[in-house]
This record gives C-alpha cells, structure tokens and sequence, in this order.
C-alpha cells in the first residue's frame, strides 16, 4: 500500500509564536491544514473535499519548541481511510528533531447538515494509494 503523503516547508513566523517566544500550539494545525490541502490539491481532489471534510478528532504531542523562523517541516500521510472518514497522520520536524506528532480525522459530508456519508470509490483510492506527492 503507497498512501497518499505530502512534505512541506514552512517559517514559524511571528503570528505563530506566544509571549514565552516559542509556537503557540494552533500554529501546528495550521502547518497541518496547509499540508493537507496542498495534497489534496495534487491529488486533484480539493473541488471535492474542501468544505465537505469537517473535523472530527484532533490529537497532537508537543515534543520539542520550535522558535521565530525556524524553518519546519510537515508531513502529512493517509494513516487509515475508512468508509467514511479518514485519520490524516502527520509530524512536525525542525531538521531531525522532531516537535510535534498528531492525526487529525475528517469525515466526509458532501451536502452540509446531512451527516457523513461512504467516500466515493475514486476518493478512497486517491487517498490510500496516492503515493508520494510532494514533488508533484
């Protein structure tokens, strides 16, 4: 199995970080949702899951303070996809240390207010053999 996975960069900027000077902790899930649609946008699926994906759990582990400009990375990879929902799994690196982990499971509601409903067939495929997307 190639799950769907993605590597991104980013800056902590000055937005990101708090009065004791290091990230404050939403800024990981910023880092995470940009991460997840730049994926779905290379798997060319974001017309379809953007505002039809709402989050159902959210967990993170916060290892390591990351710092004004540090440079991160966000990895992204389709931990489980299941009939309706999928865990997004993901890991925030600055260099080989790594400062946070977490997943993020979204479900799939294509018309607001109806419940989640079975991905299509060619959603499901994209994500869990997507495969490595982040020089695409």
């Amino acid at each position: 199995m190639n799950p769907a996975r993605i590597r991104i960069r980013r800056l902590v900027e000055y937005p990101d970080t708090d009065a004791s000077g290091h990230y404050q902790h939403m800024a990981v899930l910023r880092w995470v949702e940009a991460a997840e649609a730049v994926l779905h946008a290379r798997l060319g699926v974001a017309d379809r899951t953007f505002g039809h994906s709402p989050r159902l759990h959210v967990e993170v582990d916060y290892q390591q303070p990351l710092w004004f400009l540090d440079e991160v990375e966000v990895e992204l990879v389709a931990g489980r996809v299941g009939r309706s929902s999928v865990r997004w799994d993901f890991t925030v690196r600055k260099g080989d240390t790594q400062a946070a982990t977490g997943h993020v499971v979204a479900a799939h509601v294509p018309v607001a207010g109806t419940g989640a409903e079975p991905w299509p067939e060619d959603l499901r495929r994209a994500f869990a053999e997507g495969g490595d997307r982040t020089d695409a």
